[in-house]
Parts: C-alpha cells; structure tokens; sequence
C-alpha cells in the first residue's frame, strides 16, 4: 500500500505559501509508516519547530490500473475519507531552498492521519464535497473539491501514468488555503459536511 500525496491543488493554498501555480499536479510519496495508528496521538517531531496541519480529502483505490482514462477513473475508487498532511514547514522551506526532496518534512512517522471513511453512493457529485477542520472547537480549514485545480478524476489519470495504482493505495487530493501550526494539548477534528470523520490530540 502506497499513499500519494498532491500539493499545491487549491489556489488559495497556494497564495498563502507564496507559491507558483504549477502547470501540472505536484506529487509526492508518503510511506505506510507515516500513518498515524487509530486512536493515538500525535507527536510533534522533536527535529522541528514549526509542524502544520494540512486537511485534504482522501481517495481509497479499489482495483489495480495503469494509465487510467479520466472516463473510467471513477470505476476505481468507492470510498472517499479525510486526513491530515502534516508537514515540518521549518525543515519543507530549508529543504526547498536547496533543491532538495521534501520527503522528511512530509513522510516522517506519523505525519499521515486517515480518518473514516464513507462510501462514494452517499455523494451527490465528488467534486462539491465541502470539508473542514476544527483546531479547539474552532474551524481553521474550510475547503470544498470543487475549487480544486485537478479533481479526482485527473489525478487518478495523471498519477497512473506514472505509478501503478493497486488496491488499497490512498490519494490525498491537496489541502485548501487556513493551513497553521500545531502545539502540544491541541485537539483536530476533521468533518466532510458535518459528519465527524476523525479527532486527534497533540502532544
């Protein structure tokens, strides 16, 4: 199981990182040991200073396809969930300013939360799903697919030119703009609509 991760997928998100728009989706690999185990905690990593949360909207692959036709993307996936993308923005910035990967900024144990998940039938359209996260019972992250730059569909296209997707493999489709930091004793809630998908503390 592999966990594919889009960035820079929601225009407000991008301006708030003082980003350039990409002409195609960013992706990037998390490992299945950056999954943060149910029920657990999250700790924030002693090598940083400065760790965000990310809500993004989570796509679960049901069958194995390689250069996916974006017509027949949506025969590979029935279940959409919520998680967060913890990211060491501290460390994410010296290592962009190097040239270098992100991946111990974005992929570090822990960092990869999945949240419940619902079946794609309880969706009129995928792509008007509104979403939020609540930091202390006040929301930080309000976010709806349909201001996505790529929606589900392409990137399922666009990511199986390059990776084999399998069974069980988990897309996260970018986080929207309201991304910030996290301290010790905060309590994340994420919700698709007002429907509670997971709860974490932070120690």
């Amino acid at each position: 199981m592999k966990i594919i991760c889009i960035g820079r997928n929601y225009t407000e998100h991008i301006k708030e990182l003082e980003n350039e728009k990409p002409t195609d989706p960013v992706v990037f690999l998390k490992p299945d040991t950056s999954i943060l185990l149910k029920k657990q905690p999250f700790f924030i990593p002693d090598f940083s200073n400065d760790v965000h949360y990310e809500v993004e909207i989570l796509v679960k692959i049901n069958r194995i396809g390689k250069h996916i036709d974006r017509k027949f993307a949506h025969k590979y996936y029935d279940e959409i969930g919520l998680g967060i993308d913890f990211t060491a923005r501290d460390l994410q910035a010296r290592l962009k300013e190097k040239g270098l990967p992100w991946e111990k900024a974005k992929a570090f144990d822990g960092s990869a939360v999945i949240g419940n998940w619902l079946p794609v039938s309880n969706f009129s359209d995928v792509n008007a799903i509104e979403f939020s996260l609540k930091k202390n019972e006040n929301i930080v992250q309000l976010g709806n697919t349909s201001h996505m730059l790529w929606k589900i569909d392409e990137l399922i296209e666009y990511i199986s030119k390059y990776f084999t997707l399998k069974i069980g493999d988990i897309i996260f489709t970018g986080t929207p703009s309201g991304v910030g930091k996290v301290e010790a004793n905060d309590k994340l809630k994420g919700f698709i609509g007002t429907q509670e998908m997971f709860s974490i503390t932070v120690k």
